[in-house]
């Protein structure tokens, strides 16, 4: 009987690094990003006591795998190469989900104009079009209580996301959360072109055909299978694809 052989702890942290660096590179080379603001945390290699963050004040163009700050799920720096320190904002939200959440590996938020647009609207995301389709009752929404430096506000948030993937932030902007750091970039990336789209179909002023719910549902229990349809339950290609992209014109992000 073959036994699977499971990576080393240090390959594992390894690879959680690369990951990380490289769904920041990626976030602002589709310019997806916020200055120095918002941020994508992972757990550091999966035993769920410390998670990765980007170091405050760096842009998201220049995190690397090596530079990333370990947080404690308490805000204890366990490491920080630059000694550039956290933002407190990021690990008000970022630790809540970690602790709460143990089959979340990565958690990524935003503020891009389309996204924050959305998140003001009274009925938020809509099911318009394929993208969105694939968050039909798979989305949370948690109201604005002002910049999250409030650690009680963590709880709100738990309680409010529950078991989906997806967040709006009313008033603020998006989040969702991955079994791996592929994943949720890939749930970002079609969230943000789902709120493009739905801003772009309303500015027509036209009339908007809305699918129907069961065939919203019916698309998303197609995008959850997706994985195991296509023989990719063992690796993500769609993951090795970008950062095949980032090696060529970022290959920093690695280092």
């Amino acid at each position: 009987m073959d036994t699977v052989t499971e990576a080393p702890a240090t390959s594992r942290h390894a690879s959680a690094r690369r990951d990380l660096a490289a769904a920041y590179r990626l976030i602002a080379h589709f310019g997806l990003d916020d200055s120095i603001y918002t941020h994508i945390s992972a757990r550091a290699d999966g035993d769920g006591e410390h998670f990765l963050i980007n170091p405050y004040g760096y842009r998201f163009e220049e995190v690397t795998a090596s530079n990333l700050v370990s947080v404690d799920l308490d805000g204890h720096v366990v490491d920080d190469p630059d000694g550039a320190g956290i933002n407190k904002a990021g690990f008000t939200i970022h630790s809540a989900i970690h602790a709460a959440r143990p089959d979340v590996h990565c958690v990524l938020h935003t503020h891009t104009v389309a996204g924050v647009a959305v998140s003001c609207l009274e009925e938020g995301l809509l099911p318009l079009n394929q993208w969105a389709m694939e968050f039909h009752g798979r989305t949370a929404y948690h109201d604005y209580e002002g910049i999250a430096l409030d650690l009680t506000e963590r709880e709100r948030l738990v309680a409010d996301l529950g078991d989906k993937p997806v967040m709006v932030l009313r008033n603020h902007g998006m989040l969702v959360c991955g079994r791996t750091v592929g994943e949720a970039f890939r749930r970002m990336y079609n969230l943000e072109r789902s709120c493009q789209a739905q801003l772009a179909a309303m500015a027509t002023g036209m009339p908007i055909r809305r699918p129907s719910d069961a065939l919203a549902e019916h698309t998303a229990r197609q995008y959850e299978g997706w994985d195991a349809d296509h023989g990719a339950t063992e690796r993500d290609p769609e993951w090795d694809a970008y950062l095949r992209l980032l090696r060529r014109i970022q290959p920093d992000f690695d280092t």
